[in-house]
Formats: structure tokens, sequence, C-alpha cells
């Protein structure tokens, strides 16, 4: 059979001698943009293309809106305003890259109009394509205030036949998981019709539960992803970490560094970092410490995790000291670090290191403090009993201080005996802020120190009249996976009986070594029996008992605290015979660390049962979520046992 003859390929098209330059000046202008990579390399590709007429090539106008967006946030919006005119001739390429640079921007203004660029595109009958929506929702993400734009995107995304698109639905998912937990429904009514063969999908899915505050259902859904086969990558763990830490889900942060050896998932620093910040915040810095020396590279998040670390744990002099490391290892410390260390030195009590460091950031490092830097400043003042320092400082500052550093000085005057000026300085912030809980609470518990019972119920009747309430302390254990929540006199568990006896036994134990309850601390108007009765009761010492009725001795127990707690130095005595103990504390929430176990009758080990705390108290300043509380068993990942979801709350 003769074979077909070659069909000649035509001869390229020729260019006419006018087009010649304007193709060699647009190609020059490319190389131009493709090199640029700061605002003065912009501009100067911005004049090439002014002066060689490229003002209306979509080519060129996409290539300089990209670099910009990439190398000069700040010149985007100027650039749009001067160059995009109704003589440009769109195309989708030039559109999306509009889209896409305004939506990544980190500049808030910009990022408000990205979404605005996609009626210019169905105005120019510019058809979008399947990379258009991605970049559109992913804009309407950041208008969490706007779900209106963000549905209409979805709903045109069904118009033209791209909402089945994997890319698209991934997208969708994240956008309604950012327009809050009214919206999450929606987010798993997308993720429940599409294929979930790949990683990405589970991840966009966990990552919107954990945005929601879902955080449960966000351990459930990697649950299932498990199941179904589908291998997890290193955004899956992100999520997974992000859900652990919300918990306060120590188990399961412990899991997931195993799985993540176990499943070959590469350790980026980025993961490692995420690591060391969960392990941190559930409680376990000796572990998160572990990672950070085990790790081969490290960026400046990972320094400041673990002075954060440190520092929340009360080790003030290690944090420091890991600061110093940074520097030795060449790594200039940010602003955040400084947060760190100078929350170290508040905690460990170093004034003049922490006025050192306050006035390196300047003056070394070219660092203007924010508020957070003046805010540790004044708790480091306050907690060294500092207060007319502290006062001076606050007068000092060079703005105007907020009202955490104004109830920071609260608390340093309850905590040093100044109740007065205590007492000015919260009803001034009553004045101002008249609908925040913690201004009532301060100036409550101020009148209950002065023994003012009276005006303490007017305040407690004026929350009641404004419909303020507060919240209550409480107390988490978690055991075998199961999370258990305590509130004081709680006798809504099974066995409450047995832990209000293994209570009572706690306190005679602490009597017949000389323990005295620090009655001083109840703001009740009771006798003292009946002080000594409110503490008895508190909620940790129930979370206390209970774990020490289901654990064997050796055990180490966590407890975990929505609430700061104080201390008193006179119940950190020795309990010998059944139960021995040693505190941990940390922030975002307070966690205690517990060890049950045998002793011999020699006080010998020192135990901290935390018998003299109280439930009026001021709020944290960052609460901790009350939805974390069901938790999921680890064993349930591994195929190993039935899920357990414990939540007891107070009968009261």
């Amino acid at each position: 059979m003769p074979s077909s003859p070659a069909v000649a390929s035509p001869p390229p098209p020729r260019l006419s001698p006018s087009a010649a330059p304007a193709r060699a000046a647009e190609q020059h202008c490319l190389r131009l943009l493709a090199l640029s990579t700061a605002p003065t390399s912009i501009l100067q590709s911005f004049a090439f293309l002014l002066k060689s007429g490229l003002h209306s090539n979509p080519l060129v106008l996409t290539r300089l809106f990209a670099t910009s967006a990439a190398a000069a946030p700040a010149l985007l919006d100027p650039l749009v305003a001067a160059l995009l005119r109704p003589s440009v001739p769109l195309d989708a390429f030039l559109v999306n890259t509009l889209i896409r640079a305004h939506a990544t921007s980190p500049i808030p203004s910009s990022r408000a109009r990205a979404a605005g660029f996609f009626p210019l595109m169905l105005r120019g009958a510019v058809v979008p394509n399947k990379f258009t929506f991605p970049f559109l929702l992913k804009a309407c993400a950041s208008l969490p205030g706007s779900p209106a734009v963000g549905l209409q995107a979805h709903a045109t995304a069904l118009k033209f036949g791209f909402a089945t698109d994997q890319y698209v639905s991934n997208t969708l998912i994240h956008m309604y998981s950012c327009f809050g937990g009214g919206f999450l429904g929606d987010a798993r009514n997308v993720f429940d019709r599409m294929p979930k063969g790949n990683a990405v999908t589970w991840s966009a899915m966990i990552g919107g539960y954990v945005r929601g505050g879902l955080s449960s259902d966000a351990v459930e859904l990697f649950r299932e992803m498990q199941s179904s086969g589908v291998q997890a990558d290193e955004v899956t763990v992100l999520g997974v970490l992000a859900a652990a830490t919300d918990l306060g889900a120590l188990e399961l942060a412990r899991w997931v560094r195993r799985f993540v050896d176990r499943e070959g998932i590469g350790k980026s620093v980025t993961l490692n970092n995420a690591l060391i910040d969960t392990l941190a915040k559930c409680g376990d810095v000796d572990e998160a410490v572990a990672v950070f020396e085990g790790m081969g590279q490290r960026s400046v998040v990972s320094w400041t995790s673990v002075i954060d670390a440190l520092a929340m744990e009360g080790r003030g002099k290690e944090a420091v000291q890991v600061f110093e490391e940074m520097k030795i290892a060449g790594v200039p410390p940010d602003d955040v670090a400084f947060i760190g260390v100078l929350t170290a030195c508040s905690h460990a009590g170093m004034v003049d290191e922490g006025c050192n460091y306050f006035d390196a950031m300047k003056m070394e490092y070219g660092i203007e403090p924010k508020i957070e830097h003046y805010g540790c400043m004044v708790d480091m003042f306050g907690r060294a009993g500092m207060v007319e320092r502290a006062m001076e400082f606050v007068r000092t500052m060079p703005m105007q201080p907020n009202p955490i550093i104004w109830r920071s000085l609260v608390s340093a005057c309850r905590a040093h005996g100044r109740l007065e000026l205590g007492e000015s300085i919260t009803r001034s912030l009553l004045n101002e802020y008249p609908a925040h809980e913690a201004n009532y609470v301060m100036l409550s518990n101020v009148f209950a120190l002065t023994q003012r019972w009276k005006e303490k119920s007017e305040i407690r009747r004026e929350m009641s009249k404004r419909g303020i309430k507060k919240v209550p302390g409480c107390s988490i254990v978690e055991l075998d996976g199961e999370v258990h929540e305590f509130i004081a006199g709680d006798e809504s568990h099974p066995q409450y009986k047995d832990i209000y006896r293994m209570v009572e036994e706690m306190a005679r134990e602490l009597r017949r070594v000389g323990h005295i309850a620090a009655t001083s601390e109840v703001l009740l108007d009771l006798d003292e029996e009946d002080k000594e009765g409110a503490l008895q009761w508190h909620s940790e010492k129930l979370a206390i008992a209970f774990a020490l009725l289901r654990t064997p001795p050796g055990t180490q127990i966590r407890t975990q605290v929505n609430q700061p707690v104080k201390i008193s130095h006179v119940s950190s005595q020795a309990l010998h015979g059944k139960h021995k103990a040693a505190e941990l504390i940390c922030s975002k929430v307070t966690f205690h660390n517990v060890f049950s176990g045998n002793v011999s009758d020699a006080i010998e080990d020192v135990i901290s049962l935390l018998l003299s705390i109280h439930e009026d108290i001021s709020p944290v300043r960052q609460p901790f979520q009350l939805q974390a509380f069901d938790v999921l068993s680890l064993h349930n990942i591994e195929g190993q046992g039935d899920t357990k979801q414990v939540s007891f709350k107070s009968s009261r």
C-alpha cells in the first residue's frame, strides 16, 4: 500500500514591517518583567511598557500584574488603575491573573477588590474557564462578612458547568468553611457529592471543620479517611494537628507524631513547627523540645515555638537560653520571638533581663515594639510586685493601652494589695467597656477581697440585668481516649460518690501533714468552715480524684483548666501515703501533670493538688473552647476500639 505523501507544513506567517518592532518590544518587556524582583525594577519595566506603546497588550499586562503582586504588592492597585482601560482587550488569562493577584495579596484592601474583576469578565463577554473559579472562590473566602458574593459565585460555577470540577469543589469547601459554622453544612454537602480519591479533598474538609470550631468532627473525618484507604499528606496532618491543639488532646498529638514517622510523610520545617506548637499547647513541652532538637533545618518560627513553649510552662531561664542560642545560630529574632522571650522573663521574674531585651528590640534589631510587647512588660512588672513602675510604664506608652494591659495591672494590684488602685482602674474599664464580662468579675473580686459584700452583690445584679454571664470554671482530664469535664460541685458523673470520697481522703492526707486551706482566696461571704468546704469541691480536685481512681500507680495524669488559677505555696506541700504529684503549668489553657503512685511514709515528693484554688476568678485571655470536649478515641483511628465521648456538666 503506497504511503501517503507527506504534508508540507505551512510557512510561518511573516510579520509586517510595523509588527516586527512591536513583537521585539513585547519580548523585551516580558524579559524585563521576568527579571524584576523589586519595586524599582518593576517601575523601570512599566516605563519601558509605556514608551513602547504596550499599554494595551494583554500578555504584557498579565505578566506585569502577576510580577507586581509577587514582588511589590503595594504597586498592584496603582498599576491596575493606570492601565486597565476600556481599550484593553480582555481575555480569561488576564482576568484570572487579576483575580488571583488580588485574592493572594497581603493588603486587605486589595483582597477585598478581588471578586470585583469577575463581573468585568462577564461584561466583556469573556467566557470563564476552570481556572477562573478556584481563584474567584478563594477571593470570596476572604470576605466572610459577605457570604452572598460566594453564593453567587457558586451559582455561576454551576451555570458554566464547573461546579463538579475537583479543584473548584475543593475551593468551595474552603470558601464555605471560611464563612463560619453556619455554612459548614454547605461545605459538607459539596464534600459528600464529590469523588474522594485523593488527600486534597479530605484535607479541605478537615481544615474546614477546624476553622469552624468543630475539631472533634475533623478528627472523626480523618478516621474515615484512614478507613477509606486514602493516604494522608502533609496538609492533612497539619489539619489534624490544628484539631488536636484546639481539643488539647495530647494523646492525639503524640499519635500523629508516630503516624508521620510510620507513614513516611516528609517532615518539612512547617510540619515540624506544627508538631512543636501542638505538643507544647497540649502540655508536653519536653516532647516538643525533642522535635525541635531533631530538626535538621530550622526557621525563626521553629525557635520561636520552642521559646514560647518553655515560657508558657514557666521555664523562663531555659527559654532565654534558647533565645540566646538562636542569636548565636545567626537567626535574627523577629517581633514574635521577642514576645516569647519577654513572656519568659515575666514568668521567671527576670525583670532586668526583660528590660534589656525590650531595649534591644529597637536599638539592635530595629524592631518597633508593638502593644503586645508593652503588655509583656506591664505583666512582668506586675508579677514582680512593681506596681508603681508598671503604672509609670503604661503612662509613657506611645500608644493607648488596651483593656488587656489594664486588666493585667488590676491583677497585679490585687496580688500585691493595691486594691484601691485596682478598683479605680476597673471602674474606668467598666465605663469604657460596659459589655465585657471580665471587668465586672474583676470589680466583684475586689469588693470581695475588701469584704464589701453589698457592692459585690450589686455588681452581680448588674451583670444579670445586662444578660452578662460569667463562664464557669471547669477542669478536664483525658483518660484512655475519653475526655471528662468537671465543674465545681459536679454530681452528674456516674462515679461522683467515689470521686467525692477520694477528694475527702486527699483532704485528710493534706491536713495530716499540716496543710491549711487558703480561705482568703474564697471570694464569698461565708464563715471559715464553709469557705474550706467551697475549696474542697473545686472542679480540678474532682478531676484529679477521678484520675487517681482510674489510673494505676505511675500513670501520668494531665488536667486541663479553662481558667487560670492562683496557686498557694502552702498547698504545695508533701502529701504522702497513696498519692504523689508534680505540677506543670502551660498557657492558652492551664495544664497540670499529676503522677499517681505509692510512696514511702517519708515526705520526699512535693505535690501540688491545687487545693487552694477557687472558681471565682477572671477569665483567661484566650478562653478554652468548650466544644472541644468530644475528643475521639485514638485507638479507633488505628482500628482498635470504639469511639467514646464523655462530657459531664454540673447539675447545679
